[in-house]
């Protein structure tokens, strides 16, 4: 497989920008998730990408080629689209086969890929069907095989799973992230679902309106997001974000006159400054002795794995998740302990983080 350069690539429709000086250097073999919400230019990408937009600047290389100006079907690259996108005419085999047969490949040869990929996808009873016959599950598997058998330089998937049920995306998730880790694929995912991008990915690419927020290992973006953006968007439930005051010494700060300590000392910011502070919700611990902060249950909601509280901390929202199912009553105030470490800090007016040392 081949790795893939995006070097200052930006992109323009009209006055409006949709993506601003994207660089990505995309390891051969990786598999890559772009997420972000609807809007963020991660599909726009994709598709400069595999030459179906036009790069208004900057340079995407596949391999050592520049790729700017050659069309689609000499870029050698295989795509997966949320709508499937299969003759409804042919069957599974021939869907598979088309590709081959365009290219004109020998017989003996198509047959061989088709059977190959049809075995490592489940598909071999299926063969016959016409695409109106399956379900969907079994339909992106089929989109899924006919990518596989060109046996290209990568893989891009456009939301592929977005028209499947809860259950079929999480059997979808496993099954495509086996398959590229099978066939030491090149992979270049784009979803809006951070679920998706947490489970499946060697990197994560966040966007938010056209911009690059961070790129890194799923731990990373979760553990050490950059901003408030990253923080918020990565982690479900979502990160509480408290409104807090730094104190004179910047290794204590203040929520509603309640006092925080830091894991270190804040490396910017002095007395009196305004903060926003984010705590992971499933970091917080209930706890009637010496807490940390108290708040007011509102609402309980169970999911199974636990229990979702939602609390009001001094006039300000917040949740936590619990594993222990004995979760406190509506109307109830608790006690909250919270550890130094997983106290995170960031700038209220560019929403960057500061960063504690």
């Amino acid at each position: 497989m081949t790795a893939i350069s995006i070097e200052g690539v930006s992109k323009h429709y009209g006055d409006v920008p949709v993506l601003r000086n994207i660089d990505i250097e995309i390891r051969s073999g990786e598999f890559i998730v772009l997420v972000g919400p609807s809007g963020c230019g991660k599909s726009t990408l994709l598709r400069m990408i595999a030459g179906l937009e036009s790069v208004g600047e900057g340079h995407i290389r596949i391999g050592n080629r520049l790729v700017n100006e050659l069309p689609p079907r000499d870029r050698d690259l295989a795509m997966v689209f949320q709508s499937y996108a299969l003759y409804p005419h042919m069957s599974v085999a021939d869907n598979m086969r088309f590709t081959l047969k365009l290219r004109k490949t020998a017989e003996q040869r198509i047959e061989e890929s088709v059977n190959a990929a049809s075995a490592k996808l489940g598909l071999n009873r299926l063969l016959g069907r016409k695409p109106r016959d399956l379900s969907g599950g079994q339909r992106q598997r089929v989109a899924m095989g006919r990518a596989i058998v060109r046996q290209p330089q990568a893989f891009l998937f456009d939301e592929p799973l977005s028209n499947l049920d809860a259950r079929l995306r999480e059997q979808m998730r496993y099954e495509i992230r086996k398959l590229q880790r099978d066939l030491g694929a090149t992979s270049i995912y784009v979803t809006h679902d951070q679920i998706e991008a947490m489970t499946m990915a060697d990197r994560i690419v966040a966007l938010h309106a056209g911009d690059i927020q961070q790129i890194g290992p799923p731990r990373e973006l979760y553990d050490d997001p950059a901003n408030v953006f990253v923080a918020g968007f990565i982690g479900s439930p979502a990160m509480n974000f408290l409104k807090g005051e730094l104190t004179g010494d910047r290794s204590l700060v203040t929520i509603a006159g309640h006092f925080l300590r830091l894991s270190g000392r804040a490396m910017a910011g002095a007395e009196g400054q305004s903060v926003t502070v984010g705590l992971r919700p499933e970091r917080i611990v209930l706890s009637p002795l010496s807490p940390n902060l108290t708040a007011r249950v509102e609402n309980v909601e169970t999911t199974g794995l636990g229990v979702i509280v939602h609390l009001d901390c001094h006039g300000q929202p917040m949740t936590i998740f619990m594993t222990n199912l004995a979760a406190p009553n509506a109307g109830e105030i608790v006690g909250l302990r919270i550890d130094p470490a997983d106290v995170l800090l960031f700038d209220p007016d560019s929403g960057q983080r500061i960063r504690v040392a």
